[in-house]
């Protein structure tokens, strides 16, 4: 039974992994805000737009995250950023529909 159970255990969702997961994609999120004076050209989950620059930490982000938790993450972010155009008078809608192209992110 402890060699099967063994086999069963999913690494990518043990407290390391998570950590690393983690770290990828606050530095992704990171650079998006660095970046978001430039022109978001690549294309990621749920429509999400971001810069060229960002290519490398969003790579990492990939490898590093299971594709459900990638996509629960782009979803949130984009959330979060409707939640503080909403908020915020003085931004433009033009800002957040360049960086969440989706429906839920609230482009136009």
């Amino acid at each position: 039974m402890g060699a099967q159970a063994a086999e069963t255990i999913r690494t990518d969702v043990l407290s390391e992994a998570r950590e690393a997961c983690y770290k990828a994609r606050d530095a992704f999120y990171a650079c998006l805000e660095k970046e978001s004076d430039k022109k978001p050209t690549e294309i990621a989950s749920v429509g999400l737009l971001y810069p060229v620059e960002c290519k490398t930490p969003r790579t990492e982000y990939v490898n590093r995250c299971r594709p459900t938790w990638v996509k629960h993450f782009d979803r949130q972010y984009c959330a979060k950023k409707k939640v503080k155009r909403l908020l915020d008078d003085s931004d433009s809608r033009r800002e957040v529909a360049d960086i969440c192209n989706y429906f839920d992110c609230g482009g136009e």
